[in-house]
């Protein structure tokens, strides 16, 4: 889009750079509150099952391990919210003070259900609690993706706004990666009888516990410089209304949204194919063995982490829009190829997924620069919070149901196709945007 911020006279001269090393600072606080984040909201995935026996009623294991799956399903029905009721508090209040507040809930959530007493001991009070814990994680998790989309990009190097908005998803793979892990350690190391009783709690309590020290952390960053500016620019329209404003027409900003909604739509349909679902699809549509296919799909994560910063640092270097339509490119050409590779060996998930979540780590590795060099200073968190939480609640939460039921009733070409139309119709969307890499965000 075309730059509409005027020239105001608290903004004639840039501020003052920052030294590098509060920086990065800030950008490792932010980083280790996005793995813990993450880390929180996939162990209660992992742990389902024990927290099915302990937590809910145990006459009828099959009911409670679905209503631990819908309380589960509900907590990402709440990320949307938390994106927009966070993203326009991070306009308001400062990316920092929401990255604080974020972490907070989401250690209160962890530490709720690390403490709740058993079923046996309080009946049906065990399952609602855990239902308050999580939305509390859901508003948490929505608002810190947001928050922390912008607040990176504003605080990284121009020339290396990639390469650190990178770490965003970097975090997000390991945070989801350590959970696995520690379902793995529990299940190990503690008898069935114990794992069921207290060592599914054990990890909540160290989520919650770590969290405090990250929210130290995180009380010592720095704010966002471009923050701050808007900050004094709206005072300064406050104090004189004839001051010249940065305000777009209520039609220009939709178009900008509109294009942000269809592009995530893409984006966060192969994700959660990709990421989340690709082992599931395996074991129920290809009778994988389970245990096989999980280690496949394990080593396929790693593939995927180890590139994250290489896309980062290659949108740098190429561009924002090279490394998107490689992207969405990718997908639209080898989705059929693929999906069909997938068989009952574990080889061929790990072959299949491999490729697959390299090409995820184009747009994974440059996505929050991407979409921040989009959105005007003034609108930049409340529009991601509204049309990225938006789609990605529509078409992400979607995407593994449509999968396994197109494929239950051999009609997997209907999900494949569609796969390729939203990446044909983000190819669209990225070719109308101007090349974005290096710019200073205060000329958006």
């Amino acid at each position: 889009m075309t730059s509409t911020t005027p020239n105001f006279e608290t903004a004639s001269a840039p501020p003052p750079i920052t030294q590098p090393r509060p920086r990065l600072r800030s950008l490792g606080a932010s980083a280790l509150g996005n793995l813990l984040e993450w880390f929180d909201w996939t162990i209660y995935a992992v742990f389902s099952p024990f927290i099915a026996k302990a937590l809910f009623d145990p006459a009828d294991p099959a009911s409670a391990l679905l209503a631990t799956l819908g309380i589960f399903a509900v907590g990402f029905v709440f990320r949307p919210l938390g994106g927009i009721i966070f993203g326009r508090l991070a306009d308001l209040y400062g990316r920092r003070r929401t990255m604080i507040t974020t972490m907070l809930l989401m250690a209160a959530g962890s530490l709720i259900i690390a403490l709740v007493p058993s079923y046996a001991m309080i009946g049906g009070f065990a399952s609602l609690i855990v239902l308050i814990a999580r939305l509390l994680q859901g508003l948490a998790h929505g608002g810190e993706s947001i928050a922390s989309y912008a607040y990176v990009s504003e605080i990284a190097p121009p020339a290396h706004r990639g390469l650190w908005s990178s770490t965003v998803f970097f975090c997000v793979a390991v945070g989801g990666l350590l959970a696995t892990l520690s379902g793995a350690l529990i299940t190990s190391n503690v008898s069935p009888e114990d794992a069921g009783d207290w060592g599914w709690r054990i990890p909540f309590l160290i989520g919650a516990l770590l969290a405090v020290v990250t929210l130290f952390l995180r009380r010592g960053m720095m704010e966002s410089e471009i923050y701050e500016e808007q900050v004094e620019k709206r005072a300064a329209e406050a104090a004189d209304p004839s001051k010249p404003s940065d305000r777009l027409r209520p039609a220009k900003l939709m178009a900008v949204g509109v294009k942000l909604f269809l592009y995530e739509a893409g984006t966060t349909v192969v994700y959660y194919t990709w990421t989340s679902f690709a082992a599931v699809f395996a074991i129920t549509h290809h009778h994988m063995n389970p245990a096989d296919a999980f280690l496949a799909s394990v080593f396929a994560q790693l593939i995927y982490i180890a590139s994250i910063p290489g896309a980062g640092w290659l949108s740098d270097k190429i561009g924002r829009k090279a490394v998107t339509f490689i992207f969405f490119g990718g997908f639209a050409v080898l989705t059929f190829p693929l999906m069909s590779m997938i068989t009952d060996q574990p080889w061929t998930l790990f072959v299949a997924q491999g490729v697959a979540l390299v090409l995820v780590s184009f747009v994974a590795g440059s996505q929050p620069a991407v979409i921040s060099e989009q959105v005007p200073n003034r609108y930049r968190t409340r529009m991601l919070g509204f049309f990225i939480s938006l789609s990605v609640a529509i078409f992400g939460g979607t995407a593994p149901y449509l999968n396994s039921l197109l494929y239950s009733v051999d009609a997997g070409w209907i999900f494949n196709s569609y796969v390729i139309l939203m990446c044909l119709i983000g190819i669209g969307v990225v070719a109308t945007w101007r090349e974005t890499k290096g710019m200073d965000l205060r000329d958006v």
